[in-house]
């Protein structure tokens, strides 16, 4: 990820203390690119600031009843958010993130996932990958940001997406645990997310020219329990 493990865990500090104060006990919904970072970000978060910190998960984006949106919407209590730029600007835009919060931790960028011990295909071009997208038995995505690019960008793209056998799970981890299962061939999802699943092996990255890079951000929650007036 394209940011120091230091300036991170500034980041976070000043993000998360910042409208909270003294506060002792706070709430993050995270999403699954930027876990593997947070949870070896958070014991030192919490020792340098003091907050105890409680932690949930959701999706950045989709459909389910599982995306952090859909969790804030029935109202699922939360002080700070952690996911895609875009699926935040969708929060900002619905008026559930405190105005001027939002801030970007790290980018991240897609590759292919492949059960541990597994074939490496060759992705070192555009007509590579079309070609280990192919021949794959079956190919896993997110059903959120990185495979909502993949599905409604990518695949067109590259004349596949009537040709290639897709197989979506609501979060990357679903996706993850389908080529560890042998239930498909490739995975696609972004970096830190195979990296930080044990069950999978990376790749390879998409070649630049097709190349999805996502920005993780975080923002404190407009209805935030702890939150200082919008005034401080």
């Amino acid at each position: 990820m394209a940011i120091t493990t230091k300036a991170l865990v500034a980041a976070l500090i000043a993000l998360l203390a910042w409208p909270q104060g003294a506060l002792a006990q706070m709430k993050v919904i995270i999403s699954g690119g930027f876990s593997g970072a947070y949870e070896q970000l958070l014991p030192e978060f919490e020792q340098a600031s003091g907050i105890k910190v409680t932690t949930g998960s959701g999706a950045s984006q989709g459909d389910g009843p599982q995306t952090i949106g859909a969790q804030l919407a029935r109202g699922e209590k939360a002080d700070v958010v952690i996911l895609s730029r875009e699926g935040l600007d969708g929060l900002i835009a619905a008026k559930r993130i405190a105005a001027g919060t939002d801030v970007d931790l790290a980018t991240v960028g897609i590759g292919a996932a492949v059960r541990k011990g597994a074939a490496k295909p060759d992705l070192g071009t555009v007509d590579a990958v079309r070609q280990a997208l192919l021949k794959a038995r079956a190919v896993a995505v997110p059903a959120s940001t990185s495979g909502i690019w993949l599905v409604k960008e990518l695949f067109p793209r590259l004349g596949i997406a009537d040709t290639i056998n897709v197989k979506v799970s609501p979060r990357g981890a679903g996706a993850s645990a389908m080529v560890a299962a042998g239930e498909a061939d490739i995975g696609l999802l972004p970096v830190s997310e195979i990296l930080h699943d044990k069950g999978v092996e990376l790749a390879g990255i998409f070649p630049a020219e097709i190349q999805f890079i996502q920005t993780f951000s975080a923002a404190v929650v407009a209805d935030a329990s702890e939150a200082k007036p919008a005034n401080a």
